[in-house]
């Protein structure tokens, strides 16, 4: 009679083997799966469908399918990918929201920093500052004023409570020291929806959502959240929040490329290397560049800095949704 133990370590090298063959064949004609955990038709899912065409030529043409698993504040999409198999056939595009839902949910089905391979960062995304039409401030300094002057009857408002404008204004109010009354949306467009009309004063939202009626005069723009002016014509002229006296102060809205734990590392080193193929794809920064993005080409489209940079952003925003006393159950 063979010994147990030896058949039990025989099977363990079988699996490993094939398992290694398995990921050598990666993609064998099977299509990818990129879940994004919102909604179809808005920013996330445009870069999720914009990279999904720049990855398929380094991918071997392997067909690359968008899976929307919305709800939750992407909690949803995201345990769907943590459960998902370890296979790289299944993958998660999500933003900023890996790094909030931490904080702002009391419990979630998954763990950002154990359940998931970090693959790479893919954009950054800035936001604006921008007021109703009738606002009598012209410009940041004098938007500061008329805030100090009307504390506790600003109304700021946002897309929800974890979306990216949310975000923004908490830091915005904790920067400015100032009491505004946060009026929640269940989205942008019903958000600047009131702020065209004059039901709210204020919004901080992404480039993606703002830029249009910025260039159409109608709402009152005065910064960016990038430390650096941008160059798209219709921002150009736009201040900095860091110029004009909240210094330091960035956001952006950035996204990430995600694969359930345990994936083998040959397969995650195929789609890291497929992604900063089509993160320098022509075609693919013309696309970003004209949704206000700007593509990623740091140490962040590396594995290691990618979670590095996650776990920093948990850090930083994590004291503010605290303080805010704002949580999602």
């Amino acid at each position: 009679m063979k010994n147990p133990l030896a058949l039990i370590a025989s099977a363990a090298v079988l699996s490993t083997a094939s398992l290694g063959l398995h990921a050598q064949d990666f993609p064998a004609g099977k299509p990818i799966t990129i879940v994004v955990p919102f909604a179809a038709g808005g920013p996330t899912d445009r870069v999720a469908r914009d990279l999904a065409e720049a990855m398929r030529k380094p991918l071997d043409g392997t067909s690359i399918v968008i899976d929307n698993a919305a709800g939750a504040g992407s909690t949803i999409g995201n345990a769907k990918v943590a459960r998902a198999k370890a296979d790289g056939y299944t993958l998660l595009l999500t933003h900023v929201g890996m790094a909030t839902t931490p904080v702002l949910y009391r419990k979630l089905p998954y763990n950002y920093e154990t359940d998931f391979e970090y693959l790479g960062m893919i954009n950054d995304v800035p936001m604006t500052v921008i007021g109703k039409p009738q606002l009598e401030a012209t410009n940041f300094r004098e938007l500061r004023e008329w805030v100090a002057k009307n504390a506790g009857k600003t109304n700021l408002g946002n897309a929800g409570i974890g979306s990216a404008s949310h975000l923004c204004g908490l830091l915005l109010q904790s920067e400015l020291k100032a009491e505004m009354t946060t009026v929640p949306y269940k989205g942008t467009a019903p958000a600047i929806a009131d702020l065209l009309g004059g039901q709210i004063d204020l919004l901080c939202d992404q480039t993606t959502n703002t830029t249009g009626q910025i260039e159409a005069r109608k709402v009152k723009p005065y910064a960016v959240t990038t430390l650096k002016r941008l160059s798209t014509p219709a921002l150009k002229d736009l201040p900095t929040l860091d110029e004009s006296g909240l210094k330091n102060f960035q956001v952006t809205i950035w996204h990430g490329l995600y694969a359930p734990k345990g994936t083998p590392a040959p397969v995650l080193k195929k789609i890291n290397d497929a992604l900063k193929v089509a993160l320098k794809d022509p075609e693919f920064v013309k696309k970003e560049e004209g949704l206000g993005a700007v593509v990623v080409a740091d140490g962040r489209v590396e594995p290691a800095e990618h979670k590095k940079f996650v776990q920093a952003e948990v850090a930083r925003f994590g004291p503010v949704i605290k303080a805010a006393g704002v949580y999602a159950d």
